[in-house]
């Protein structure tokens, strides 16, 4: 394959709360997707950080005390933390009070106001506090209420506002996405979109009253407004690359592909591209949508009581048994389970009990046999039993589908067990030494293939097998097998 530059970024979670397990699952996936890339020789420009404006961010600062200079910093590194604590690999990180960023914001509004796709009139509409966003009717439930929060009250407002020239933009939308079947992952997601746009576009608000709401980025020209907060952050897709300011690099890297979920796709894939339509530059390269995590079937609430913290499993159980679960046992585009029981269960069954005791087992017979191995260079892609194994893994990453590159890679740690129930190499060392030898080096060359399949999935685990492999050594047990449920989901 032809090595690319590429540019991957998350979305830019508030920082109204503390990280919760779907930002650990966007920012695993993205990282596993940009660890793959690096690992087959692409250049690769990560952007990930937090967005820091908008009401509701404002409202906790001030129900907390704190300015929300502050407040938004305090916040920004939980986040932070969290990138750390799942191990995400080389990245940007940029939050959207960061100077360089307002100013693009502000340049970015001037070339849309330029261009005859901003204007200002009064208006009255029903606002979401929780997804920062005016509604129109076709946002609404059955019982007037938000879609995404229904459970949550909406607020009239009523004032002067600058809007965006949202519906100037409907044919060239349909037509972005009838020429590129593939712009959102999955294609139902694409579906939802046209039939969204298909439906007719409306203008929408892009500035609130500063003495009603200071919280924002100053409209230029116009000290009385702030920016709405989803059109400024929003650029940080383009201000993290260097525009306007530097285009050289920013044409090193752009378009980009967006991992967001679905409570995005609106934003994501219809308001930002007509955004970029606006001021004349090209659309994103694509937007890869996930569902939500679920326990028991249930939404995530504090009320509800089945909040898992990301933090706490990571401190208990390790990084990579984490990375495991979101990468394998959730879907990578619908909505996934996600409780202690499940947790337990596949930690056991394929962690401790198949990659670890694998590995174990096969480097106790390197180790007494005396068993060494030249570990390659670069990268090797042959299975056991599987010529064409490696292909599977690797078109499975290239569609984004990290639960079937991992079921390939489990397979073949399956091949690699019944190889040794049919060789036997435990028992030819008696009789036959010279032939367990072979059979043990056969193990040992194969068990490095897997360490670096696995190594945009569970980073640490894999570098961990390689330097066993290498040292020539027992390492520590990989994973220790869970006996009871030791964290409060609360």
């Amino acid at each position: 394959m032809s090595k690319q530059n590429r540019y991957i970024t998350t979305t830019l979670p508030y920082v109204n709360a503390d990280p919760h397990l779907g930002h650990a699952l966007e920012f695993v996936e993205a990282d596993a997707y940009v660890r793959y890339r690096r690992l087959v020789g692409d250049e690769v420009f990560f952007n990930s950080g937090t967005d820091e404006h908008g009401q509701k961010v404002y409202q906790k600062a001030m129900e907390a005390g704190e300015a929300p200079e502050a407040y938004a910093t305090r916040y920004a590194e939980r986040f932070k933390k969290l990138l750390s604590e799942l191990n995400i690999s080389e990245h940007n990180f940029i939050r959207t009070t960061d100077a360089p960023h307002m100013a693009a914001a502000q340049e970015f509004w001037h070339r849309c106001e330029q261009n005859g796709f901003i204007y200002k009139k009064k208006y009255t509409g029903l606002y979401c506090v929780s997804d920062e966003v005016f509604l129109t009717r076709r946002d609404l439930d059955e019982r007037g209420r938000c879609k995404n929060h229904p459970d949550s009250e909406l607020t009239e407002i009523e004032e002067e506002n600058y809007f965006f020239k949202f519906s100037a933009f409907q044919d060239k939308l349909l037509a972005l996405y009838r020429d590129n079947p593939e712009f959102v992952v999955p294609q139902g997601r694409l579906h939802e979109i046209e039939t969204f746009v298909a439906g007719g576009l409306e203008d929408f608000s892009i500035s609130r009253l500063k003495e009603r709401m200071p919280w924002g980025v100053p409209v230029p020209g116009d000290e009385a407004h702030v920016m709405y907060v989803w059109f400024d952050a929003l650029v940080n897709y383009i201000s993290a690359i260097g525009w306007p300011e530097k285009m050289n690099e920013f044409g090193t890297w752009w378009p980009v592909i967006q991992f967001a979920g679905k409570d995005n796709l609106g934003h994501q894939a219809a308001r930002w591209q007509a955004m970029l339509f606006a001021v004349g530059l090209p659309p994103s390269k694509q937007i890869v949508i996930h569902g939500f995590i679920t326990s028991g079937g249930v939404k995530m609430s504090k009320s509800v009581g089945n909040v898992i913290d990301p933090f706490g499993i990571v401190s208990r159980y390790g990084t990579d048994a984490l990375r495991y679960y979101l990468l394998r046992e959730i879907s990578p585009f619908e909505d996934g389970d996600f409780t202690e029981v499940r947790f337990v269960e596949a930690y056991n069954a394929n962690l401790a009990n198949g990659i670890g005791n694998l590995t174990s087992r096969i480097m106790k017979m390197a180790v007494n046999y005396d068993v060494r191995i030249e570990t390659p260079a670069g990268i090797t892609l042959v299975m056991h039993g599987a010529p064409n194994g490696e292909d599977l893994v690797w078109r499975a990453m290239d569609a984004y589908r990290f639960n079937g590159a991992m079921d390939a890679i489990w397979n073949e740690i399956a091949n690699l067990d019944a190889f040794i129930q049919k060789t036997e190499p435990f028992k030819k060392w008696k009789t036959a030494p010279d032939e367990a030898k072979k059979d043990v080096e056969i193990l040992l060359k194969h068990l490095w293939n897997i360490s670096v399949f696995l190594e945009p999935f569970m980073p640490d685990t894999a570098q961990k097998i390689r330097m066993a492999i290498k040292n020539h050594e027992m390492p520590e047990p990989l994973f220790k097998r869970i006996e009871s449920i030791t964290w409060d989901t609360a």
